[in-house]
Parts: C-alpha cells; structure tokens; sequence
C-alpha cells in the first residue's frame, strides 16, 4: 500500500467537501472531463475550507484558526504532504500544475481580510475580489491549460472576470445573511445598511454585466475537456443573475433567491446542446 491511497483519500474528501456546500458547483465539475474533475474539486474544497473559517466556524478563535490554515498550506505546498486532507489535496495540484504562490498567497489575504473588514471602498474592494474571486478562477485556468503558457496567457483576463461575476453574483444573493450572520456589506463604496438600494445594486449588476460578456469571449476558447463544465456553471449564474437583477433589494433584504434542482439539471442539459451544436465555439 502506497502513499497514494492517501492522496486518492485526500481527493475525495475534497469532493465531498464541494458536494456538501454546493449542489451548484458539483454538477458543473460532473461536466468537466474525468481527468479535471479530481484537481478542480481539490481547488474548489480549499477555497470553501478556508471561507468556512471566517463565515461559519463562530466561537472558535478564526484568526487562530485560520493562520494555522496558512501556515499548513505553505508546509504542504513545500513538503508535498499535509495531514489535513483538503489542503494535502490542494498542494497536490499546486505541485503538479505549478500553481504560482501569489495567487494563493492573495486568496488567503482576502480571507483574512474578512476577520477585520465589514465593507469597503472602491479600491479596497477591488483587491479583495481579486483575492477572493479572480485568484481562483486563475487557479482552476492553470488546471485547464496543464501548463500551456500561451494559452493560460491568451485566457488570464476571461478567467478572472468570470471569478469576479460568479462572486459578485454570490454577494448580491447573499446580501441578507451577510449582514445578519457576518455583519457584512459587499457594495463597494457601501458602509451602511441605508447605503444599500435598488441604485447601488443596479451599478454593481452593471459590473457584473460587463465582466460575463468577457468571461464568455475566454469561455468560447476553452480546452474541450473544460470548455462544458465552466459554461454549465457560466449558464447557472447568469440564470440567477437574471433572477437578481428583476428582484427588489428589499425582497433581497428578507430572503434569498434561489434555483430549484430541477432548473439547475436543466440548465446542464442546455450547456450540453449548446456546447455540442451550435453555440458556445
């Protein structure tokens, strides 16, 4: 018995990880090619290990906790093992597609951030999305291109603007329990309750508009064997982007929007046409 079994162990764990917190997010990776689902799920499981920290692990010491969590990342990353299950899966797919260290260095950052930060200005803002967003769109890109240098250069922008849509969808959903549970307001240039208005989400969606334009241009020059699984999750998110923008803030404020499994499946089947047939080349 090998070493591996535990890297294997590791991997799955990771997908459980994802296929608990995200029902969303695991129909997508299904739609990648066999040989990218295991990398994306390890991706995908330590970014939502380290958010839990800050969001949900309340009367546990979470700056602690997760400086802890960093320094293992870096142990693993330059011993290749950890003892943690989802960050020895993670490292694992640092090392074998070189993921470069600034851009889990910034996720981590912003992470941090969430420990001292109740909202932000612009600037600030916008370094926070980078490291919580964009980094991870970029991370899942260097397991796409598997070390095409050209390819990873030509589709960099498309990455992360597809990461800062998909997060900044995630801020307008979750406007409610952000505030309640995390006393939180992900509206640049927003510091209060009275701040958010149907005019300051309106210029957010405007944001979020522009940058799935740009992610679908990258989207459309994807490798095959991602090209299904990030349209199904781009179709997802535009569908509940749709369902935002037409939704009062204040009925944001009450409760939050939500896609039923059987659209989500849906939505999977139209990427599969689309990507098959006709749209998305």
């Amino acid at each position: 018995m090998s070493i591996n079994l535990y890297h294997n162990a590791s991997e799955k764990m990771s997908a459980l990880l994802t296929n608990m917190y995200s029902t969303s997010f695991s129909l997508g990776i299904k739609a990648f090619a066999p040989e990218l689902r295991g990398p994306i799920y390890a991706v995908y499981g330590y970014v939502r290990l380290a958010d839990e920290i800050v969001d949900t692990f309340h009367g546990h010491d979470k700056e602690v906790l997760l400086k802890e969590f960093r320094e293992e990342t870096v142990r693993a990353i330059n011993t290749g093992l950890s003892t943690n299950p989802v960050i020895n899966a993670y490292q694992k797919v640092v090392n074998q597609y070189n993921i470069e260290w600034h851009l889990t260095d910034a996720f981590l950052s912003s992470m941090e951030r969430d420990l001292t930060e109740a909202s932000y200005a612009r600037s600030a803002y916008d370094e926070y999305i980078y490291g919580s967003a964009e980094v991870v769109g970029l991370m899942c890109l260097y397991v796409f291109v598997n070390g095409d240098k050209e390819k990873y250069k030509e589709l960099e922008h498309s990455a992360k603007m597809l990461g800062s849509a998909f997060q900044k969808v995630n801020f307008l959903r979750d406007i409610k329990s952000d505030i309640d549970e995390r006393g939180r307001i992900y509206l640049p240039n927003v510091h209060s309750n009275e701040g958010i208005t149907n005019e300051s989400k309106k210029l957010l969606e405007n944001e979020v508009q522009k940058e799935f334009d740009q992610a679908y241009e990258g989207i459309k020059r994807l490798p095959i064997a991602a090209k299904l699984g990030v349209y199904s999750a781009f179709l997802y998110y535009l569908f509940l982007f749709k369902k935002i923008k037409s939704t009062d803030v204040r009925t944001l404020l009450k409760k939050r929007v939500r896609i039923s499994n059987i659209k989500k499946v849906l939505l999977l089947i139209k990427s599969v046409i689309e990507v098959k047939l006709f749209k998305v080349t």
